[in-house]
């Protein structure tokens, strides 16, 4: 048996569902949304390490770091989201008129790509028609190994949490050093491009410091409208018990949003749903946090737990 226990946690609408994984060495969670319907539309979140040891400030599992998953515990989460789906409405994976299965709930997917790379291939095997999305915070790694990958699954795609127009900015956000710098990024991105023939994503969080139209100029310097598809996400609260939206923090994604737009790129604002009642937002990680705190003797210490906390930037 893969895990020991999973827990559900549903939000009070009925349209999120998280779970909570876990076993003698390792905590993971998922979650599972439907838009309005599975039929309609699916959208898996899933775990690639238990904790992560990159350290985003913004991220619920940004101070611990217990281990990698494997093949099979990745698999076996999109596994169990698609079998409560069929139990909630009866359709198949491949009755779905869209699956979205994104690497982005906890862990920093390419630091496990020894795991990650077959679960991809598991899972296209059993779910061919979904997409399977690659988030990431852009850690120096072998993009080759990432970009052949991506040939061999062709519904593979690729988004780099970008979140800051400057460096700067960023390397407070995200402490792990050994990262791509935001040139690098748009570099690596557009390689991609090329290989893959499908367009990249980069996920910016529009917050009260980095909404200006200097800001979206930066980006556009960075970042050619052609090459990039852009994601603007509303912050929310890695804390439990912490009001995760507001009007003013929507308002900022959509005016950012716009900005970009203006500049030429195709861009989707993601606010989700269960933010405030099961911290359905990536990087809550609610549970995780609770699991940890009574696991003291398997969290490390990840880089940057000892720096101060912010919101979170929302994957999409």
């Amino acid at each position: 048996m893969t895990w020991n226990d999973i827990k559900r946690i549903d939000d009070e609408q009925e349209n999120v569902a998280k779970f909570v994984f876990s076993s003698n060495t390792a905590v993971a969670e998922a979650v599972l949304y439907r838009y309005p319907t599975y039929a309609e539309r699916t959208v898996i979140c899933i775990s690639t390490q238990s904790g992560c040891p990159v350290g985003c400030r913004f991220c619920g599992a940004g101070d611990a770091f217990v281990r990698s998953l494997t093949q099979a515990e990745i698999v076996s989460q999109a596994v169990h989201c698609l079998d409560a789906a069929f139990e909630a409405e009866g359709v198949t994976a491949e009755e779905m008129g869209r699956l979205q299965i994104m690497f982005m709930s906890m862990g920093e997917p390419l630091l496990n790509m020894k795991a990650l790379a077959p679960a991809i291939r598991d899972l296209h095997r059993l779910y061919p028609s979904a997409a399977l999305l690659i988030s990431t915070s852009a850690p120096s790694v072998d993009y080759g190994e990432v970009a052949d990958l991506s040939v061999e699954v062709p519904t593979v795609g690729l988004q780099f949490s970008v979140h800051e127009s400057t460096d700067e900015a960023r390397d407070a956000l995200v402490p792990f050093k050994h990262k791509l710098t935001l040139a690098a990024i748009a570099r690596t991105g557009e390689a991609w491009a090329n290989l893959t023939g499908r367009r990249p994503f980069f996920n910016y969080c529009a917050h009260d410091g980095n909404s200006t139209d200097a800001d979206a100029d930066r980006i556009l310097a960075l970042y050619r409208p052609d090459v990039w598809c852009a994601t603007v996400s509303v912050v929310c609260e890695r804390n439990e018990g912490m009001p995760a939206t507001n009007d003013h923090q929507r308002g900022l994604a959509t005016d950012f949003a716009a900005k970009l737009v203006a500049r030429g790129y195709d861009v989707r604002v993601f606010d989700p749903a269960g933010q405030d009642t099961i911290g359905g937002g990536c990087g809550q990680l609610w549970f995780v946090q609770d699991w940890m705190a009574r696991h003291p003797d398997l969290a490390k210490p990840s880089i940057g737990s000892d720096l101060p906390k912010v919101h979170a930037p929302v994957a999409a």
